[in-house]
């Protein structure tokens, strides 16, 4: 059994006009701080005959931007909506119903005896968004196949930043606010016991951090979140002697070592490259599990695209998923999983975390057969990264993401520079508001959310995609309102 959630408050969705980000801190920790299984006691698969798995996920996303009528902050999905006639505007309705359309499928391939799964990430923005619209009916497909027990099984949500902050320029004091703000406003939407399942993490843009600060902050902040995997991009990360992946479809241990010799770990399921949208708008994670040999534990093909973005998420997607679950019979030796599932069935089956891969993030051995743990300190990794970077201009720690042509830090001192100057004036903000007498957690203020608000939206990662212009402008917006309110 889950964690009892009954005697837990029915938190408010908005508050004052914002996404409940805040002020049940405690009471989400203790929801999602548990080691029973999830989706073991109610899966109809077992694993006997089964040569191989797979799993996708579709990630979905809406910025927040400051362009309502009088510059409310609004969905960028709104302003869609209201401005038909610029750039691919037009397509706001169809990526609605994208956001929509999976809490219908589910339950029509369920109906016709199909065995369905799939894994959704949804941003703090998009669902903020989608409440800010009055977008009821999107949400309510949402919660149908969240809540209802008898399509629950099938769906997996994956934790994710509140913002769609990449994490490795995300300021670390922020990293677990982002986390914890989108399992606060998850659990505000779709309930405690909900809540209670999420346990695997897709980090935006499949961004890693491959800084061993960053890095050892982040998966410390995942698992202080309850989180027990996530999902990493194949070419992010490396073997610990610095080669590629060998075993990409199998689990691996994601190991982190700080610059202080401290080490900490997460299991990682890989996300084999290729073209992401297009792969899995054509089920390819299907087709190359069919493809793969007999292992044990059974392997798994792992991938993840945006769910609404491009005509063949849009136009193709529909019926190529269909037309895998119907291809599944009982009799089959592929069958489709999600990832906690995976987890535990494997786990169940004797194959447990200490029998992992282990792996770390790109560019880290460099650092390591130089820097002895024992011997580690800020100074001497600092100094190795410096001297790694002198002899080779293209080493660098800024991690590693599905878009590795982009750099989302040079050229965007511009936005990170206010980025970290407001997370710096929000911290400062944190210490007076926790210093003054009151009843109930600070964190509970109106003050404190929309300060943390305002934080979050300047680090959300399209203010940086979209390049110089309108997009640098908004975060431009956001900043000069933040600091005033700070």
């Amino acid at each position: 059994m889950l964690p009892t959630t009954a005697s837990l408050p029915s938190l408010p969705e908005i508050i004052d006009g914002l996404p409940n980000i805040s002020g049940w801190e405690s009471e989400v920790l203790d929801t999602v701080n548990h080691d029973r299984t999830v989706f073991l006691p109610r899966t109809n698969i077992s694993l006997d005959n089964i040569k191989a798995t797979f799993a996708i996920a579709l990630h979905m996303h809406q910025p927040t931007i400051p362009a309502g009528a009088n510059g409310e902050l609004i969905s960028n999905l709104q302003y869609m909506f209201e401005h038909p006639g610029e750039g691919d505007n037009h397509n706001a309705g169809p990526f609605a119903w994208c956001y929509s359309r999976m809490g219908e499928f589910i339950p029509e391939l369920v109906n016709q005896g199909c065995n369905p799964r799939i894994m959704l990430d949804y941003s703090g923005n998009l669902l903020w968004g989608l409440q800010q619209m009055g977008r009821k009916d999107i949400l309510d497909n949402l919660k149908r196949i969240t809540c209802d027990s008898t399509y629950q099984p099938y769906v997996e949500w994956l934790g994710t930043m509140w913002g769609h902050a990449v994490v490795p320029s995300t300021p670390i004091p922020d990293i677990k606010l982002h986390i914890l703000a989108w399992q606060h406003h998850f659990a505000a939407i779709f309930g405690w016991e909900a809540l209670a399942r999420v346990k695997g993490f897709s980090p935006p843009e499949m961004h890693l951090p491959n800084h061993p600060d960053t890095l050892f902050e982040f998966i410390k902040a995942l698992k202080e979140c309850g989180y027990r995997w996530l999902l990493v991009q194949e070419h992010s990360v490396e073997t610990l002697t610095g080669e590629g992946l060998k075993e990409k479809h199998l689990p691996h241990r994601l190991v982190a070592r700080n610059s202080q010799g401290e080490t900490i770990s997460i299991t990682a399921l890989i996300k084999t490259q290729g073209s992401d949208t297009k792969l899995v708008a054509q089920m390819q994670p299907y087709y190359e599990a069919k493809s793969l040999s007999r292992f044990k534990p059974p392997a798994i093909v792992s991938q993840i695209g945006d769910g609404e973005n491009g005509g063949v998420m849009m136009n193709e997607f529909p019926n190529a998923f269909k037309q895998a679950w119907h291809q599944i019979t009982p009799d089959s030796d592929v069958v489709g999983v999600t990832g906690t599932e995976y987890l535990e069935l494997i786990a169940a089956a004797g194959f447990g975390t200490d029998d992992y891969i282990p792996c770390q993030p790109v560019g880290q051995h460099l650092i390591w057969e130089r820097v002895s743990p024992r011997d580690a300190t800020p100074n001497t990794v600092e100094n190795t990264i410096a001297q790694l970077r002198q002899e080779n201009p293209q080493f660098h720690m800024e991690g590693a993401s599905w878009t590795n042509h982009i750099s989302w830090v040079e050229g965007y001192e511009n936005v990170l520079a206010p980025m970290n100057e407001l997370s710096s004036l929000f911290h400062q903000k944190i210490n007076t508001l926790s210093e003054e007498d009151r009843s109930e957690p600070f964190t509970r203020s109106s003050d404190y959310r929309q300060a943390l608000l305002y934080n979050f939206l300047l680090q959300t990662s399209c203010f940086r995609y979209w390049g110089q212009g309108t997009w640098t402008e908004y975060a431009k917006t956001i900043y000069e309102r933040g600091k005033n309110l700070m």
